[in-house]
């Protein structure tokens, strides 16, 4: 440890000036000692994470923006750090954030310090065995992270201050309206299909009955495990908002493959729940109505919508890979435009077994 901290003490990961940083943490942080290891643990396409130890072996996580010009609203990270600093003490696990940095001449952007949570993340399929060995350790790990979305969806937005997060109701409708937006502004080509699924997600959007915190990207690859299978934290709060809560259930579905699926995984990696054990997708849905006392009848329209969302980001991806906008060595345009038409067809797929 001590070799790799040498070799690193000039030469920080891209995105982070490891000077600039030093002085900062030397300013800011008073639990930290010595030179600092700064290893990136997480990037791509939303914030990036990075580990960060001090010369005592105390380890931070720092989040910033990823790299490249984007939108001046996204990647928000004071947005996030408010967050997680809201959520302390409440039974939603969360890592302690410590401080926020908004002067972007420091790193070259903005970020937050928070506690690094050790333990595991579920985010291939392959890695669930050897973590997770037996059928009672994966149950007991699913129904803990159900435990914590109804956690999150119960949560007080008023009284924890994120009560002007944003607007709280129509979430549905205007999540349709910027999304379609966002499709028309970035395909590569013309794909009927997602034009006609947005006519009828709008036509048949539910009304919105249970309103709260919306993660918006709630599954087992953004949750810490313990040693005991139990979730330490949950990560990746940048898409967090105000509206309707049955998003997250249907996007955690989506995610909830079993064995014998036959379509394909929602995202560029398989569902660890594909390795088997786990519940199945209706006593993941039972669990959740039993912890929230909420109305799950209507699911297969939130996830027809969440199938949707992700092939116009997918879109989104596809266009910037294809412009030089974000580097391309390690993306097949042809696989994201096969994953494009592939959730666009589960989308249509949930919304005609809803009768829509």
């Amino acid at each position: 440890m001590t070799e790799a901290r040498d070799a690193l003490a000039g030469a920080a990961p891209i995105g982070i000036d490891a000077q600039a940083l030093a002085d900062w943490f030397a300013g800011h942080m008073a639990a930290r000692r010595g030179a600092l290891l700064c290893t990136l643990i997480a990037g791509g396409h939303s914030n990036l994470t990075y580990r960060v130890e001090d010369s005592a072996g105390t380890r931070f996580a720092l989040r910033r923006p990823p790299l490249g010009t984007f939108p001046r609203s996204a990647h928000d990270v004071a947005r996030e750090y408010r967050i997680l600093k809201a959520l302390q003490g409440s039974q939603v696990p969360v890592p302690k954030a410590h401080a926020l940095c908004t002067d972007s001449g420091v790193i070259g952007a903005p970020f937050y310090v928070m506690d690094f949570v050790e333990g595991t993340i579920l985010d291939r399929s392959s890695r669930v065995a050897a973590t997770l060995p037996d059928e009672a350790a994966r149950r007991d790990a699913a129904l803990h992270l159900v435990d914590a979305l109804a956690a999150l969806h119960q949560v007080d937005v008023d009284a924890v201050g994120l009560g002007d997060l944003g607007p709280r109701e129509h979430y549905l409708p205007r999540q349709l309206e910027r999304l379609h937006g966002v499709w028309r502004q970035t395909k590569t080509r013309e794909l009927p299909l997602i034009d006609s699924l947005h006519e009828r997600l709008a036509r048949h959007c539910p009304p919105q009955r249970h309103t709260g915190l919306v993660h918006s990207d709630f599954r087992f690859g953004n949750v810490v495990l313990d040693t005991s299978h139990r979730i330490a934290a949950v990560l990746d709060w940048e898409l967090c908002a105000l509206g309707d809560v049955l998003v997250d259930v249907g996007f955690l579905l989506d995610n909830w493959d079993e064995p014998g699926d036959a379509w394909p995984d929602v995202w560029m990696q398989p569902a660890p729940t594909r390795a088997g054990g786990f519940p199945s997708r209706s006593e993941i849905a039972a669990r959740y109505a039993a912890r929230c006392g909420y109305d799950v009848q209507t699911l297969d329209y939130y996830r027809a919508f969440c199938y949707w969302r992700i092939a116009v980001i997918a879109e989104g991806m596809k266009r910037r890979y294809e412009t030089g906008a974000m580097s391309s060595h390690t993306v097949d345009s042809g696989e994201l435009e096969k994953r494009v038409r592939e959730r666009a067809g589960l989308a249509d797929r949930f919304l005609r077994s809803a009768g829509l």
